[in-house]
């Protein structure tokens, strides 16, 4: 049980690590004076979920749920 634990504590630091570099990657969600024009309608403003901006933001939302999970089974001490 030890092992695992120290193996579960590893991947908690890598989901850490990822998490800050990817949450300091992305940009601002505030659009600015570009959102009086209706710049944010345009088709980069509609397409965001396919672009790499769009992808970061899923995997950012999937490493914070891993990282919630794997606080919890840390903290459980059960192992």
């Amino acid at each position: 049980m030890g092992a695992l634990r120290i193996v579960l504590t590893v991947i908690f630091i890598i989901v850490c690590i990822s998490l800050v570099v990817l949450v300091l990657l992305q940009e601002g969600k505030s659009e600015g004076l570009g959102s009086i024009g209706g710049a944010a309608e345009s088709y980069w403003g509609k397409n965001k979920s396919r672009s790499m901006e769009g992808r970061m933001v899923k995997v950012t939302k999937y490493l914070a749920i891993l990282f919630m999970v794997l606080a919890i089974v840390l903290n459980l001490n059960v192992f």
